[in-house]
């Protein structure tokens, strides 16, 4: 993981998108607030603005002097009198506290009787109490969520700075693979079967804030290979591959990688995904401080490809995006399961919660299961060479993180 991050540098580029479109982008520079909110002591009650003082005592009864809704400004609160006040509505000068309407009571001639004692301050949202005049309301690195387009919003914002979304070449390989909606799944040659990388990869993807430029599927051919690579790593920030990097005499990818450019880390001690691959492409001329691009290549065998992608290739294209956070925080729960030999790979268990809330363990951790990452909540991170006795609080990473 070290090594990958240590290449993602945050890509050059940018621009300014609406608040609307901006959802899930990573912003590129802090958000200074040009006002403070509230921009004024406000009402956080529906109810009437006191001199605190002057309802020393419960069933205390004072005139109305005027009325401020929302949106307007009141005049300074007469002395001996209390104004009738709106929720968001500025508090008038001379006024230190608000009684609710439901600890009031209207007498017929329009006075007001008080039948609880206020506090100085009581449901006064101060001026700049959420954010202040020129500080960093947003900073730099920030996914952004729907409340933090919220808060952007409050300060009169309609547009956001955001990183360059990465463009992302993504080829499946193999000559046995097909296109659902190419050929009816009863007409399937023997020994073929239906491309599910594409759709799990291309989606990741997307959520995760990148381009996906889809290269289709690669034929086992070294020269068709070499020449989609080359062409894809022109335009594009990422190649991602499925399947391919292996050792087989029909693996073409990785040596074909080697040609172009270069492997820094191949094979890991990962259950699912050893045969993960990380390194570049190079570009033929342009510039040359831009003369590559990266290359991460996946496992083919489904659960593999979706792990790895999850705990890998994740983090790496949220730090192409300069995303101050790109690992999700674990959980811990206990396990309702056993592990009982060791493994030498550190290993990513599919689970999910029962209604005890402890982790139950999918039957069959096979590679080639995608049914267990459907049924699953999430993934148990298993470090090699361990154990894991039933009732022990293990390490959970939740999909509804990892898939956003």
């Amino acid at each position: 993981m070290a090594a990958v991050l240590a290449q993602a540098q945050p890509l050059p580029g940018g621009a300014f998108v609406d608040l609307l479109q901006a959802d899930g982008r990573v912003l590129a520079a802090d958000c200074i607030a040009p006002l403070q909110v509230p921009p004024l002591d406000n009402s956080a009650m529906d109810g009437y603005a006191v001199r605190s003082a002057e309802v020393a005592q419960a069933g205390t009864v004072l005139p109305v002097s005027q009325r401020i809704p929302a949106g307007q400004v009141g005049a300074a609160l007469q002395v001996g009198t209390v104004a009738r006040i709106f929720t968001g509505a500025p508090l008038p000068l001379g006024a230190d506290a608000i009684v609710m309407q439901e600890d009031c009571t209207v007498l017929d001639d329009g006075r007001v009787r008080f039948d609880a004692v206020p506090q100085p301050g009581q449901f006064v949202r101060r001026a700049g109490q959420d954010i202040a005049l020129g500080s960093t309301a947003l900073q730099a690195g920030l996914r952004l969520t729907p409340a933090a387009l919220g808060l952007a919003a409050s300060l009169g914002l309609a547009q956001l700075p955001v990183a360059r979304r990465p463009r992302v070449a993504l080829f499946s390989t193999g000559d046995e693979l097909a296109l659902p909606g190419s050929i009816a799944p009863q007409d399937l040659p023997p020994g073929h079967i239906f491309n599910s990388n594409r759709y799990v990869l291309a989606s990741l993807l997307q959520r995760w804030g990148c381009e996906v430029v889809d290269g289709g599927i690669l034929p086992d051919d070294r020269a068709a290979t070499h020449a989609a690579l080359a062409q894809a790593a022109q335009d594009c920030d990422l190649l991602v591959t499925s399947a391919g990097v292996s050792v087989g005499e029909e693996d073409h990818v990785r040596p074909v990688v080697e040609q172009l450019g270069a492997l820094s880390l191949w094979k890991i001690a990962m259950k699912p995904g050893k045969p993960f691959a990380f390194g570049h492409v190079r570009r033929s001329g342009g510039d040359p401080a831009a003369g590559r691009a990266h290359f991460i290549g996946l496992p083919g065998n489904p659960v593999s490809s979706l792990i790895t992608a999850l705990v890998l290739l994740r983090p790496f294209v949220l730090a192409l995006q300069g995303a101050s956070v790109v690992q999700p925080p674990a959980h811990w729960l206990m396990a309702d399961f056993e592990i009982t030999q060791r493994d030498s790979r550190r290993e990513f268990l599919r689970v999910r919660r029962n209604a005890a809330g402890q982790l139950e363990l999918f039957a069959n951790q096979n590679s080639g299961v995608l049914t267990s990452t459907v049924w699953a909540e999430g993934l148990v991170d298993n470090p090699a060479q361990t154990l894991i006795a039933r009732g022990e609080r293990v390490r959970f990473l939740p999909f509804s993180e990892l898939l956003t």
